[in-house]
């Protein structure tokens, strides 16, 4: 077998990964005041946060480039390729996954998966990274999506935004729950539920409660195994640094990652979010 992991550039992956090279990684652009831009290519994660917070107007993303993953399928037969792993950004907030089902027969010589990862992100990240693990230890197709759908289903991201507008203007969060939050000095923890959908999971008065709050449900949720936990911020890094302590003091675990929101998450949940991914190391 030999296998080729497509994925998109909502993923944050470490930079061994990105250098493996039977990882394929589709772009998605970023449109500020009517110039495109991808992250990594010609825009840095500190560039967007800037530019986003001198625009007018919040930042449009558009899905991956469905042309550009055929593109990539069509190549890989003559490349000696025989597996194709596509791990994408969740069906609950991109319509990506379900547009290009159609495409796992489309390539004869190709035995292609299209799991619903019903995540993004850190959580993203680690899926790719886990599955290069699995195949390099010799594990076979169907043994690295069971793996695979065992992490799916254990995984999930608290989030804590700064400005509930990013949400409401980018169709995730309706304007009522926005305004009532607003007025009434709430922080909403929102979650991805099983479906990959962001949505409220508690409403939670001042910062400093939803942030010991979110430490406990992080906690709760991964007490009964061994899972990487990733502490995400979108330009935040006191926030981040902080969080991560009360998680070291919380006994939560003993090593927890950082990592960033790029534009493309960043783009819905603002400057200032924070959130904490899990998922289960198989």
């Amino acid at each position: 077998m030999k296998l080729a992991v497509i994925t998109d550039s909502s993923a944050f992956l470490q930079a061994e990964t990105l250098r493996k090279e039977d990882l394929f990684v589709l772009d998605i652009p970023v449109n500020i005041d009517g110039q495109e831009y991808v992250e990594g290519v010609n825009l840095t994660a500190q560039e967007f946060y800037e530019k986003m917070a001198r625009s007018s107007e919040l930042p449009k993303t558009s899905q991956p480039s469905i042309a550009k993953l055929d593109e990539i399928l069509s190549s890989l037969k003559e490349k000696g390729y025989t597996h194709v792993l596509g791990l994408f950004l969740s069906s609950g907030i991109s319509g990506f996954h379900q547009n290009i089902q159609y495409m796992t027969d489309e390539f004869e010589s190709l035995t292609i998966a299209f799991p619903d990862t019903r995540i993004t992100s850190a959580p993203l990240g680690f899926m790719v990274e886990s599955v290069f693990q699995w195949s390099e230890q010799g594990d076979d197709f169907q043994s690295i999506l069971d793996k695979l759908t065992e992490q799916i289903e254990n995984t999930s991201a608290f989030i804590m935004v700064d400005d509930l507008d990013h949400l409401v203007k980018g169709g995730r969060l309706s304007n009522g729950a926005a305004i009532l939050g607003n007025l009434l000095s709430i922080k909403p923890i929102l979650y991805f539920n099983d479906q990959g959908v962001i949505e409220v999971y508690e409403k939670v008065r001042t910062e400093k409660k939803a942030t010991k709050r979110l430490v406990e449900i992080v906690k709760e949720a991964t007490a009964n195994g061994n899972y990487q936990i990733t502490v995400i911020h979108g330009n935040a890094p006191q926030k981040v640094a902080d969080l991560r302590q009360l998680l070291l003091d919380g006994g939560v675990a003993t090593d927890i990652s950082i990592a960033t929101f790029g534009s493309v998450i960043g783009t819905h949940l603002g400057e200032g979010s924070i959130a904490l991914g899990y998922t289960p190391i198989v």
